[in-house]
């Protein structure tokens, strides 16, 4: 079958690059010649693992194609899928559609055969019917519109839509039910669930889900607090729950807050849309407000950590001292920065008159300009010179096994901060440093 994939970010590029592993014909469309043009050349415009290579095998099998031209690219599709970006709405949080809208318009217009429409962009609930009303006005052509959410983690996208826990389908209509099957029927022989729901309900697994995956992670970081106050340890305690099968022990690793281009936009868009229809989600509410003051959090448990130490110049006095932070995007394996935890702490330590040097191997282009007062380095020694401490913000496999003796003989002062708790305490201690982690006092 030929698929059209409009928008080649991240969605759209890794889901078309994977229906085009399994035999399908894609054609990834995107308004930018500039990543079109990169496209063609190879050139990827994100860094997920094992990406440029998929991306190569199937342009060498002549499986997939990029193009400007949606006209084009949706000619004989039988599927066409809109994924682009839902950035959150400044003012109120909500998903800005108007790129959703943009490309539904555009493909009325040239629609020209029958086809499924599928929007895997993430969208609000009632969005269906928008673009379902916004085509029909558009074109005489027989089509259907579904609704397909995508579950894919930034570094580890492929293998998510290769083996799905599941693949969800919002729609009502028979003839979108059976190409939508033909189109996955590849995962479905391996046993991968498809299920089927109304169009609403699957345009609300996602954010549901997103929603109690950000109160998982939040729940164990006030755990985290507590188990410093009390003397206990997080990593115990989440170990204690998770192995219950009720709770499961998938996002319970505490840490400085979740960031990324889903969880913080995710769980604005479920809050207006509960506000809209008048039903509060009061939980989701807190969980934004507890992550967003856990980041610049952090940064003040690095001053504390910078102030407590005697070893550095001022004893006490944070202004002028440096910090090193290790790791900038919100997760390892993605060069996303986007509400990443970073950003807030390097702020806060800005802010209180410190020095901040960075290294992350992947995140470094897209953190410039949006960290001006931080100093880049090319790698993680060269950002530890001369620093009164070194923090751990993203847990990227580099900085799992430092040399100790090299970090101790070109900082300037033994402090570890590691916020991401990938550091034995005793160990680390026992090489001269002052080491705090998270939740494990």
């Amino acid at each position: 079958m030929k698929i059209a994939m409009v928008g080649a970010g991240y969605v759209g590029l890794v889901s078309g690059a994977c229906f085009a592993d399994f035999g399908h014909d894609v054609v990834c469309i995107d308004k930018d010649p500039a990543k079109i043009s990169a496209l063609n050349a190879g050139i990827m415009p994100i860094y997920e693992p094992g990406l440029a290579e998929l991306v190569a095998g199937n342009v060498k099998a002549g499986r997939l194609a990029f193009t400007t031209d949606l006209a084009e690219g949706i000619a004989g599709a039988g599927a066409i899928f809109i994924a682009v970006g839902t950035p959150s709405r400044r003012g109120d949080g909500h998903a800005d559609l108007s790129f959703v809208h943009a490309v539904a318009r555009e493909v009325g217009e040239h629609l020209c055969a029958p086809a499924v429409i599928v929007t895997k962009s993430t969208v609000p609930v009632g969005t269906g019917d928008e673009v379902e009303r916004i085509i029909g006005e558009a074109t005489r052509q027989r089509f259907a519109v579904a609704s397909n959410p995508e579950f894919l983690r930034e570094g580890a996208a492929i293998g998510d839509f290769k083996r799905p826990d599941r693949i969800v389908i919002g729609t009502e209509d028979s003839w979108a039910r059976q190409v939508l099957t033909e189109v996955y029927r590849p995962l479905f022989l391996g046993a991968s669930p498809l299920l089927f729901t109304s169009r609403r309900t699957s345009e609300l697994i996602k954010y549901a889900a997103n929603a109690f995956l950000a109160t998982k992670i939040t729940f164990i970081n006030e755990m985290a607090d507590l188990c410093e106050k009390v003397g206990g340890n997080v990593q115990d305690l989440a170990r204690g729950i998770g192995m219950d099968g009720r709770i499961g022990g998938k996002f319970l690793h505490a840490g400085p807050g979740y960031g990324g281009s889903c969880f913080p936009k995710d769980t604005l868009a479920l809050l207006k849309t509960a506000e809209d229809y008048a039903s509060p989600t009061r939980i989701v509410e807190a969980v934004v407000k507890v992550n967003e003051s856990r980041k610049r959090a952090m940064g003040r448990k690095v001053l504390d950590a910078l102030a407590s130490h005697n070893g550095g110049a001022g004893g006490g006095e944070v202004r002028g001292r440096k910090v090193a932070l290790l790791g900038l995007t919100f997760k390892p394996n993605t060069d996303d920065m986007r509400d990443a935890p970073s950003l807030a702490i390097a702020q806060t330590l800005i802010d209180a008159g410190v020095e901040v040097a960075a290294y992350d191997p992947e995140g470094m282009e897209l953190a410039r300009p949006l960290m001006p007062g931080v100093t880049m380095h090319a790698n993680a020694y060269a950002a530890i010179e001369g620093a009164d401490a070194v923090v751990i913000v993203t847990e990227w496999d580099a900085f799992r096994a430092l040399d100790f003796a090299r970090v101790k003989a070109l900082a300037r002062a033994p402090v570890l901060v590691d916020l991401r708790n990938i550091y034995d305490p005793a160990e680390v201690r026992a090489q001269g440093f002052a080491y705090s982690s998270i939740g494990r006092g």
